[in-house]
């Protein structure tokens, strides 16, 4: 089993450059850890991201570490010019060694998207003619394309990324036709779904992968995402947990709730303890933790436990405690 984080990187009470410090600070963890990889979102005009530009983040996430990889989960392409972001993907692998993992996708929210100007209705199209702009940028250093979005004619590339002909891809899966999808393009996924909803996704990602002929290759990376707090106690950690995670809820509906929206389409319970209920977030002692978890892997048949660990107003210090004691006294038994 590998595991991995998933970061909102949302705000809490600390100042901006002591909250980017700090997570830094919990990203050399993870890195020193043996983690496999972290992924960071991307949000706008919401306390839900602070990393409005992932690159700028990853950046530093290259420097601060030495074998983690990383990316983001995922660059909403509709807010970028598909050329700029080929020579930014380019940069961070080479300035990574070739570290970089790549998500791309339509936006989770089309409030963010309206803000900088696209049609919300038009950021499925946009998305797809953006990859293939991206993807031929990346694989031949020059572009060659007329879309109805973008005109690109004979564009020479001048970077290439380190990793040929492209970094390994991720897609987020909420659903059984979107499983198969990913696994008919040998991408690498994660759900944030219950384990029961996810087991389905899985079961149909494997087959689309081996009738596409993907098995000859290395093993996917199959993951799940869960909120995770570990504690000497289950009262210690569920302590943080159910005051930190209701300010985390609060960011996830934030620009919603400024717009007199609907909500967000994957809703989450608004109490730490209905999202345990779920399966989907764990806090309590290592053996607690060790316990939820290893029957979470095993009914979704996911091979990639991606941790959702700091959240909400944790302080540097209860996050790194948490950490500290997954790496230590978590991790090592689940892996066995």
């Amino acid at each position: 089993m590998d595991f991995g984080v998933f970061d909102h990187l949302d705000r809490g009470s600390l100042p901006l450059d002591a909250y980017y410090e700090s997570r830094l600070r919990v990203i050399e963890m993870y890195d020193r850890g043996g983690f496999y990889g972290y992924h960071v979102a991307e949000h706008h005009a919401t306390p839900l991201g602070m990393a409005a530009s992932p690159s700028v983040f990853l950046a530093a996430v290259a420097q601060r570490t030495k074998t983690l990889r990383f990316g983001p989960m995922v660059y909403a392409l509709p807010l970028y010019h598909p050329l700029r972001l080929a020579e930014e993907i380019c940069m961070l692998d080479q300035m990574s060694g070739g570290r970089l993992e790549l998500g791309f996708g339509r936006g989770a929210s089309p409030l963010e998207i309206d803000i900088f100007g696209p049609d919300p209705a038009d950021a499925q199209d946009i998305y797809t003619e953006s990859l293939e702009i991206i993807l031929m940028a990346l694989k031949d250093q020059h572009v060659d394309y007329q879309g109805k979005f973008f005109t690109l004619k004979d564009v020479p590339v001048a970077l290439e990324p380190k990793q040929t002909p492209h970094p390994p891809m991720w897609y987020g899966i909420h659903a059984v036709d979107s499983a198969a999808r990913a696994g008919t393009s040998g991408l690498n996924v994660i759900s944030l779904d219950t384990a029961v909803d996810t087991s389905p996704m899985v079961a149909a990602y494997k087959a689309a992968w081996q009738e596409a002929g993907h098995a000859s290759g290395p093993d996917p990376k199959i993951g799940i995402g869960r909120f995770i707090v570990v504690g000497e106690t289950d009262e210690d950690a569920l302590a943080v947990a159910r005051r930190a995670y209701p300010v985390w809820h609060e960011s996830f509906n934030y620009l919603f709730n400024y717009r007199g929206a609907a909500a967000p389409r994957h809703q989450r319970p608004s109490e730490f303890d209905a999202m345990a209920g779920l399966g989907r977030a764990v806090a309590g002692s290592p053996e607690t933790v060790i316990e939820v978890l290893r029957n979470e892997m095993t009914v979704s048949d996911a091979n990639y436990l991606v941790g959702q660990f700091v959240f909400g107003d944790m302080s540097p210090a209860e996050a790194e405690t948490s950490v500290g004691m997954f790496i230590d006294k978590v991790a090592p038994i689940l892996n066995a």
